[in-house]
């Protein structure tokens, strides 16, 4: 009897074992549906009080003076497969750590510093890679890194490139857009996505470049062994293609930009790819350019064999407001009114979520074309209405009067009113002015590129938003000899991309808090379950102007980040507030803020190693500060 008893111990420890095999981050988002969910459930809201930090690994970059360029903020989601955690640096390094203890097994630097400073807001930063299988080669993993204009295919157990693709392990994606571009001036953050045997990429296009035929956001289709183009969609419709004729004054011959720079999102069962599309050249000026210039803004589904799109919706018509979409679209699978419906979201920066049904494009809850208000700059037409959906509720506060002005004490509530008289103001889509227009929500959103996270059991979405506002001003560009980049705006009005900052008293916000919300959506019912204040902001706190106030417990905090969702019950995210933060799914709770090095400014992610252990993972930092942190229980 007591052999018998220890056998069925033994055996019931080892069937546990199994079930604390290892479970994979293998993909930017979790999955290509972007869902940033994980079954895992060993952290939870019982113990997640003690977890503490297992590991970091540090970046080592710093400035580079002989290139010109300086490291920018650590972004990046690693992905963990096979036994190994696969992240990139700002300088789009390639590092491959040990999941238990970050230490590097190995590393790839693709020299991109060499090309100098990329010309976009974010400087040197990337998000992460992607693993592609060879299914003729023992299903060995790749890894594909697309960094600045160049498509990398990289051996995952050696970080050696593979010499069969490309031009030895390299494609030179600055050839073959619909026109010759500046390399120097296309760029790459998001990471790509591999369907079969393609490997899919779109770009980025630094918002200050403003000239006749600037890069184009072509979004391209290559194949994963021999880097051989397979298909490309015009995101800038050319002669004969659908969309052509939303671009007057023949513009689509020249503007560029409308690039693809967010995460994209496959539904890889019916090869369907969703492409969050940006604005078209230039963001804040579109007299150059009449029309609603599709797909500018606009949700566009393709084929991902052949790269046909299959439906499309524009979000915002003619865009003008930096409103590009930023957000990886958010496969989920909802029951609405006792339909299942496979379901694509598309967050935005004006904080709505738009919610179509996946396959047909057709909306789930209608959307409202409604009247917005006009331009009153010289030679621009704004649309006269824009969609709104009519469910969800916006997820973040939307336009702006004098009572949203700063009021944490009279006195500084009348000096930020007498400020925003100063602009124009009004409701959301009111149009950039001469004079400068302050709007809300301001160009980092609402939602941004960390997306939205969904959880499959219970039909909830959650969601970091911002609450802050910006100044659009439009100015006539310096053209002179005097201004070293006047070559890279050769537009007669553009954004004065300077002068952005809503604020008043030596850097107070405008607005009132809080500036940061985290949202939970019920995606079966299109209402919101909770709504709560995010984070804190430091330097606010501590600004001399506000010494001695009372201040709200949580100011909250903006930033583009997004979280992750487990089974575990819990919505892991990070502000930026120096902390990565637990978050009851249930409720909105705070339950666990792990102090962090720096500002956190990636989206975690979560995995499992062979010894049974649960890790979260976040990037922190930028410069020397930046580094990944893994905390375990």
């Amino acid at each position: 009897m007591r052999r018998t008893a220890l056998a069925t111990v033994a055996l019931l420890f080892c069937l546990g074992a199994a079930d604390r095999g290892p479970v994979s981050w293998p993909f930017w988002g979790g999955d290509q549906a972007a869902s940033h969910y994980s079954a895992l459930a060993e952290i939870n809201t019982t113990n997640v009080a003690k977890l503490h930090q297992a590991w970091i690994w540090k970046t080592g970059e710093a400035p580079l003076a002989e290139y010109g360029v300086r490291p920018g903020m650590f972004e990046d989601t690693p992905v963990m497969v096979d036994g190994a955690v696969y992240a990139t640096s700002p300088y789009n390094r390639v590092v491959a750590l040990n999941p238990e203890t970050g230490v590097e097994l190995w590393s790839y630097d693709p020299k991109s510093y060499v090309d100098g400073q990329p010309p976009n807001g974010t400087g040197y930063t990337h998000r992460g890679i992607a693993v592609w299988r060879d299914a003729h080669e023992q299903n060995q993993p790749r890894i594909f890194l697309n960094t600045r204009y160049r498509l990398i295919s990289l051996d995952a157990r050696t970080g050696k490139l593979v010499s069969a693709f490309g031009d030895n392990g390299v494609v030179d994606l600055s050839q073959g857009l619909i026109w010759p571009i500046n390399k120097m001036h296309y760029t790459e953050t998001s990471p790509p996505v591999v369907y079969k045997d393609l490997v899919i990429v779109g770009n980025g296009v630094g918002d200050r470049l403003a000239y006749k035929n600037d890069p184009p956001g072509d979004v391209r289709a290559f194949n994963a062994r021999t880097g051989k183009r397979v298909w490309s969609f015009h995101t800038i419709p050319q002669a004969g293609e659908f969309g052509n004729d939303t671009w007057g004054n023949d513009s689509w011959k020249f503007t560029g930009h409308t690039n693809v720079w967010a995460p994209m999102s496959l539904d890889e069962k019916r090869g369907l790819l969703y492409l969050p599309v940006s604005t078209p050249s230039n963001d804040f000026y579109g007299g150059s350019r009449p029309g609603n210039n599709l797909f500018g803004e606009t949700l566009v589904c393709l084929d991902a064999n052949t790269g046909v799109r299959k439906w499309h919706f524009q979000i915002v018509h003619h865009g003008l407001w930096d409103y590009d979409l930023a957000s990886p679209p958010t496969l989920a699978t909802i029951n609405v009114d006792g339909k299942k419906i496979d379901a694509v979201v598309q967050l935005t920066k004006e904080g709505f979520a738009f919610v179509f049904d996946r396959v047909s494009g057709k909306p789930v809850w209608p959307i409202e074309e409604r009247p917005v208000p006009e331009s009153d700059v010289p030679g621009e037409h704004a649309s006269p209405t824009q969609p709104f959906p009519t469910k969800p509720p916006a997820l973040t506060p939307q336009g702006l009067s004098l009572d949203d002005a700063f009021d944490q004490t009279p006195e500084l509530k009348a000096e930020a009113q007498a400020e925003m008289k100063k602009y124009r103001v009004g409701p959301l889509f009111t149009p950039p002015s001469l004079k400068g227009t302050i709007g809300r929500p301001g160009i980092i959103g609402g939602a941004n590129w960390g997306g939205g996270a969904f959880d499959p059991e219970t039909g909830m979405l959650y969601v970091k938003t911002s609450n802050n506002a910006a100044v659009w001003r439009v100015v006539q560009p310096d053209h002179s000899s005097k201004n070293p980049r006047a070559s890279e705006v050769d537009a007669d009005w553009t954004g004065d991309l300077g002068g952005q900052a809503a604020t008043f008293h030596g850097r107070l916000p405008l607005t009132k808090p809080p500036y940061g919300h985290v949202t939970a959506i019920d995606l079966n019912h299109g209402t919101i379950a909770w709504h709560e204040a995010f984070g804190d902001w430091p330097e606010l706190r501590s600004n001399p102007a506000l010494a001695g106030v009372n201040l709200p417990a949580a100011l909250g905090i903006a930033g583009p980040q997004g979280g992750i969702v487990t089974k575990g019950g819990l919505f892991f995210v990070g502000g930026e507030d120096m902390a990565l933060h637990a978050i009851d799914k249930s409720s909105g709770k705070d339950l666990w803020t792990g102090p962090l090095p720096a500002r956190s400014y990636g989206v975690p992610m979560t995995y499992r190693t062979g010894s049974g252990k649960q890790f979260v993972v976040i990037a922190t930092g930028q410069g020397a500060n930046a580094a990944l942190v893994a905390f375990s229980l």
